[in-house]
């Protein structure tokens, strides 16, 4: 049950005043048949609108005229334009005059190939483009990389050498290790300078 709390009230500023006018008041039934009423925290909202004010990013948020909790994400960073910050960088005039199309056609990944294998409905698919405008996506490839970097000499250091399989090993582990770190690195920071606004 729930009633409005009024009436017999002074016109002192809040903050003096010993009643809860905008307030709500929730009355709970005990097991002996008593109430008691409990002053809500939660102030009416005058203007009508359904949005509160949390500190943090995600916050849950208990409306007071909804039945449950709701998650609202308060995103401090504007929207990134990918397509215009490769622009800005002048991403294409590099790759152009660095000679990388013609490399990736030498190795035979030409844009035919690209549109026979599928590879841009696969980069759809598993949400690299949106993966390239979320703000975490440096940092956690920035962690991807030191992870990498980290485990390919603890893989040397544990792995014994008793046999040439485990030097093999060895080897493989610390080469992937190597190869994938970089690779995330040099992700994190491709994406990182994506992400920045002039």
């Amino acid at each position: 049950m729930e009633g409005k709390a009024f009436g017999g009230c002074s016109r002192a500023p809040p903050f003096l005043s010993p009643c809860p006018s905008p307030q709500r008041i929730l009355f709970l039934p005990f097991k002996n048949g008593s109430r008691t009423g409990i002053q809500s925290m939660a102030k009416a909202n005058p203007s009508g609108t359904k949005s509160l004010t949390t500190s943090g990013k995600d916050a849950p948020v208990f409306p007071l005229d909804e039945p449950g909790p709701r998650t609202i994400s308060r995103s401090t960073t504007p929207p990134v334009k990918l397509l215009t910050r490769v622009e800005q960088l002048r991403l294409l005039t590099k790759a152009e005059k660095a000679g990388l199309l013609s490399a990736a056609e030498k190795f035979g990944l030409s844009l035919s190939t690209i549109e026979q294998l599928g590879l841009l409905s696969k980069a759809e698919e598993f949400g690299i483009l949106s993966a390239a405008t979320n703000p975490g996506t440096p940092s956690n490839l920035l962690s991807l990389s030191l992870g990498l970097l980290l485990l390919g000499p603890v893989c040397v250091y544990l792995v014994p050498e008793d046999y040439p399989w485990e030097v093999v090993l060895q080897a493989v582990v610390a080469l992937v290790c190597v190869v994938g770190g970089s690779a995330a690195f040099a992700a994190s920071n491709l994406v990182s300078n994506l992400q920045k606004s002039n």
